[in-house]
């Protein structure tokens, strides 16, 4: 029996995926549900189950496009199993140990051979003086075809003798889905940033007594998530047009906190969401935090679990970023931005002292926050790190911490 697979919808509204990386070959024998392809959608990477034991023929390259629901391959669930082949789930146990750190699942550029050129190619490149190795084709298997040939260039720079070679990718669907939104982001929104700086020394103070006993505890560290996000919730509360978002000619406004935290995943830029953050207290924010960023590393966000989010954080910290102006997650209206801590001289009561300062940054939309709610926004966030066991534990820190 020949069976057909055809593209699963990976959510609502996705009408097409991109085959990223085939994990079998042509003619190979697959296991039931054993991964066969890595697929993008425009929201993230799913990997693609064999519906049954078989040889499979495949009916589609990398980088195609497919439409939901077509024929991507075929398995003949009659073929018996190659003697002396392994289980791939065998396979993937003797590999486990190995695979300590997330790798890429994108399948890796190609960097085809130069040198092939059609006759016209050749002929037009004699005449500027240029020989088909210095440019790169894009015809099948990198031919230089005839168009490459009248495009090209003639360096007019002093010869070095240096490697000078170029090599093309396709860009994944999700890198121009997220390259799509950020240009659609600068387009339709009328974007503002404002900035302020918090004196992260009681956080540090916090995190230094309590960090252990609440990581025995919870088994999970206590970061600086949990103290943002929980600043965020109250500030949201406090100035509600910051936690809207327009529809036309309307405004929606949310009487609850979806989080979105952008994190770096193997395909790139991904923003999972945390549901009813106002409901969620420290060891909350932080397991949760955890959680989707492991998946995200992995490469196991769902497309449902970065769907929706009323406002988003952006931690540009980790990477030793000291000020940015974050572009908004459309079609939130805000984001803020992390950034990394550093000892500066500051005047406290008149003397100079050396604290650990985090500069902030709140981008927004101006269409429907007006820069005095955007202002006091940031400022409330900004009192309540600088005063966290008032203004977000009560006074009660054990309490807060549940310890």
């Amino acid at each position: 029996m020949i069976l057909e697979m055809k593209v699963p919808s990976p959510g609502e509204s996705i009408t097409e995926v991109e085959i990223a990386t085939w994990l079998v070959e042509d003619g190979d024998y697959v296991e039931k549900d054993q991964a066969i392809a890595e697929v993008d959608s425009d929201k993230a990477t799913l990997e693609l189950p064999a519906e049954a034991s078989g040889i499979i023929t495949l009916k589609a390259e990398e980088g195609d496009a497919v439409a939901v629901g077509a024929v991507v391959c075929l398995i003949d669930t009659d073929a018996e199993k190659p003697e002396g082949s392994a289980d791939p789930k065998e396979e993937k146990k003797e590999e486990a140990p190995k695979a300590e750190t997330p790798k890429p699942v994108a399948s890796e550029s190609k960097t085809y051979a130069t040198g092939s050129a059609s006759p016209a190619a050749k002929k037009i490149l004699a005449e500027k003086g240029m020989d088909s190795t210095s440019i790169s084709g894009t015809g099948k298997d990198g031919r230089v075809t005839k168009e490459d040939a009248v495009n090209a260039v003639p360096s007019m720079g002093t010869p070095t003798g240096g490697n000078r070679g170029t090599t093309r990718s396709k860009m994944s669907m999700l890198r121009r889905k997220v390259a799509e939104r950020l240009v659609e982001a600068k387009n339709t929104t009328a974007m503002l940033t404002t900035f302020n700086e918090v004196d992260m020394s009681p956080i540090f103070a916090l995190r230094t007594e309590y960090k252990e006993t609440f990581k025995t505890k919870h088994g999970v560290g206590l970061g600086f998530m949990s103290f943002f996000t929980l600043a965020i919730v109250r500030a949201l509360k406090m100035y509600p047009a910051v936690n809207s978002m327009i529809d036309g000619k309307e405004m929606i406004s949310y009487d609850f906190c979806d989080i979105s935290i952008a994190v770096s995943g193997p395909k790139g830029l991904m923003v999972p969401v945390m549901r009813n953050v106002e409901n969620l207290s420290f060891r909350g924010v932080e397991a949760e935090v955890k959680r989707l960023a492991i998946r995200a590393r992995d490469g196991q966000i769902t497309v449902d679990e970065m769907t929706g989010g009323t406002f988003t954080i952006s931690n540009g910290g980790v990477f030793g970023s000291m000020l940015s102006t974050p572009i908004i997650n459309p079609p939130q209206s805000a984001i803020l931005g992390m950034h990394n801590i550093v000892d500066r001289p500051v005047a406290i009561e008149g003397k100079v002292e050396i604290r650990p300062i985090m500069f902030v940054a709140l981008s927004y939309d101006h269409r429907i926050i007006d820069g005095k709610e955007s202002v006091g926004f940031l400022v409330a966030v900004k009192e309540a790190l600088e005063n966290p066991i008032e203004l977000l534990m009560n006074n009660d820190v054990k309490k807060a911490l549940e310890l």
